[in-house]
């Protein structure tokens, strides 16, 4: 299932509300929550050692805020960077 812009957007602003803005602008920069498929989300970054430092440090908060937000579980985060999109 694709995710709506809107669904993408409130993903994005609770994940601001949780790093701040400081490690949102130089993490979150350009991401872009894309699919789910079952219980893994896809999301997009804008390289591989953004994807890397986001799937390292931010999956499970990122999987229990696209839960609430869904309505579904999610349970794996799969941050790829964009070149791969």
């Amino acid at each position: 299932m694709d995710l709506t812009e809107i669904q993408d957007y409130a993903i994005q602003a609770r994940m601001a509300l949780i790093v701040g803005a400081g490690t949102f602008d130089r993490v979150f920069a350009g991401i872009r929550f894309a699919e789910v498929d079952g219980p893994l989300l896809y999301v997009y970054a804008k390289d591989e050692s953004t994807a890397a430092e986001i799937e390292d440090s931010f999956a499970p908060h990122i999987a229990l805020v696209a839960s609430q937000t869904l309505g579904r579980e999610i349970d794996v985060v799969v941050v790829l960077p964009k070149v791969l999109q």
